[in-house]
């Protein structure tokens, strides 16, 4: 048997980088059960090489090594990588080892990749959900997380509560209490990546399948799509000047086991749900033996007024269960979000997280925790209350006045986007056409409508934007509205060519 080099020896001028391990997959279709160790092997090879695990000129594990991973005899190793060499698949070079060969055999090319679009998230001018992080607040974030990793202890090497750390819940049960007139023990908290990750875990305790659960119309698309996804029935749930219209929730839905709700500053209209309105919605959750979920997505950025009482807060956490997220307040990097649990979902919900992911991560939760309770975190809150509010009043000037009117722009309280709408009787069209010409960011009113009626109109972040960025493309839309509506007119007023009759 002619015997070819091996990885073992000297090392090449251009190493290239070694697995420590192959992973190959000696029972699969692709190889013939009980035939040679050798010929299996060699199966086994090819198939990770024509599937892309190893890629062209990557060098193959020593003979010794993958004799010891598969379990066979080096002798079979060394007239698999033969027959490799032979068809093609790999080169021998003395001194360097074995690799796959620059270019495959063409009968062996792997399938063209199948390529799924995904739209990249929105950053530009008048998206939403970008932040902005103080340069002292990020400093301090920055020594706080790197005296964490200095102080690298055990519990970081273990399974932890599925909650998460008790010293970031008793920090963020401090926040609530302080900033939402929330009170409630730290053992009620559970940490989560961001509110949809707790409206799934908490969803997946409380409810079964198929049962309804009602949602804002207009709403959060992300949220009625988590709903759906997890196998429950959004039912649309008509919003006026006062919030969620409880009483059509009732007519269309009274055996629903859920809300959803955005009552402080309801997305993507902005109106507060009235006293009168959330004293009905908790009689109904009492009535129905219901839940209602509160998302309090953007509560701490209000500009106007004191702090609103939450909802959760009125309701003392009976029927209530509260999220709320540091996407906003600090960055959505963290991926850290919270919810308040009623007293009697604290068991069910914890079994359900640590049936579903165990824990959240460990290591940025004591940086977060020192950030509230230093004051760090409020401190950052007021620099970023001033810097939004700013761009919120230049955003509403400019787009009522580069608009000409045409453009109805209520200045909100509170969060980090606006409303800009048209004449309702507007043809829906219009907004499409305008945002597509002006070629920003943010929404079409429209896409947060489900069965309702849609108002014509933009939904458009002011947060995470510099300020002459906000300016340029309030008038870049303005400017297509314009001339969008002009189009449209022309359309509407220019006769059927049936109907003409040339003069004379």
């Amino acid at each position: 048997m002619r015997k070819i080099p091996t990885n073992s020896g000297k090392v090449s001028s251009k190493p290239a980088a070694r697995k420590a391990e192959l992973p190959l997959d000696l029972t699969g279709p692709h190889v013939t059960q009980g035939a040679a160790s050798q010929a299996r092997l060699y199966q086994a090879l090819c198939h990770a090489i024509i599937g892309g695990l190893v890629q062209p000129g990557e060098p193959l594990p020593p003979q010794r090594a993958l004799a010891q991973q598969a379990g066979f005899r080096r002798n079979a190793v060394t007239t698999a990588y033969e027959r490799l060499i032979a068809d093609g698949f790999a080169v021998a070079t003395t001194g360097s080892g074995t690799f796959v060969a620059a270019r495959i055999p063409a009968r062996a090319a792997a399938r063209p990749r199948t390529r799924i679009a995904i739209p990249p998230p929105q950053h530009s001018a008048l998206s939403l959900g970008c932040t902005d992080i103080d340069a002292g607040a990020l400093q301090r974030f920055r020594a706080f997380a790197g005296r964490r990793l200095r102080a690298f202890g055990p519990e970081h090497l273990h399974y932890g509560d599925p909650r998460g750390s008790s010293e970031l819940r008793a920090a963020i049960s401090d926040h609530l209490l302080s900033a939402r007139g929330l009170r409630c023990d730290p053992e009620q908290i559970m940490l989560a990546s961001g509110t949809l990750h707790a409206l799934r875990i908490v969803l997946g305790a409380i409810l079964q399948p198929g049962d309804q659960v009602w949602c804002e119309d207009p709403g959060y698309p992300a949220a009625r799509r988590a709903i759906e996804h997890c196998g429950y029935r959004p039912v649309s749930v008509p919003v006026d000047a006062s919030g969620m219209r409880v009483d059509k929730g009732r007519a269309s839905a009274p055996a629903a086991r859920a809300a959803y709700v955005t009552p402080s500053h309801q997305f993507p209209l902005g109106v507060q749900m009235s006293m009168p309105r959330r004293l009905e919605l908790l009689d109904w959750a009492r009535d129905a033996d219901a839940f209602v979920f509160e998302d309090d997505y953007d509560s701490e950025f209000r500009y106007d007024g004191a702090p609103l009482l939450s909802l959760a807060g009125i309701d003392q956490l009976r029927r209530v269960i509260y999220m709320g997220t540091f996407a906003k307040t600090l960055f959505p990097g963290l991926r850290i979000g919270y919810c308040a649990l009623p007293e009697a979902l604290i068991a069910p919900v914890t079994d359900a997280r640590a049936a579903l992911d165990r824990f959240p991560a460990t290591l940025m939760e004591g940086a977060v925790a020192d950030m509230l309770n230093s004051g760090a975190f409020a401190a950052n809150l007021r620099k970023a209350r001033k810097r939004y509010r700013e761009a919120r009043d230049v955003l509403a000037s400019t787009l009522a006045k580069a608009s000409n009117g045409a453009l109805t722009v209520p200045v909100p309280s509170q969060g980090l986007h606006l409303v800009a709408r048209l004449d309702p009787a507007t043809d829906p069209r219009v907004a499409a056409q305008a945002k597509a010409g002006a070629n920003v960011g943010g929404w079409l009113l429209a896409e947060t409508y489900h069965r309702a009626r849609p108002l014509p109109g933009f939904v458009l972040g002011f947060s995470g934007h510099p300020v002459p960025q906000l300016v340029a493309s309030a008038e870049h839309l303005a400017k297509a509205t314009l001339s969008a509506l002009r189009d449209t007119r022309a359309a509407t007023a220019k006769p059927p060519r049936a109907l003409r009759i040339k003069a004379g």
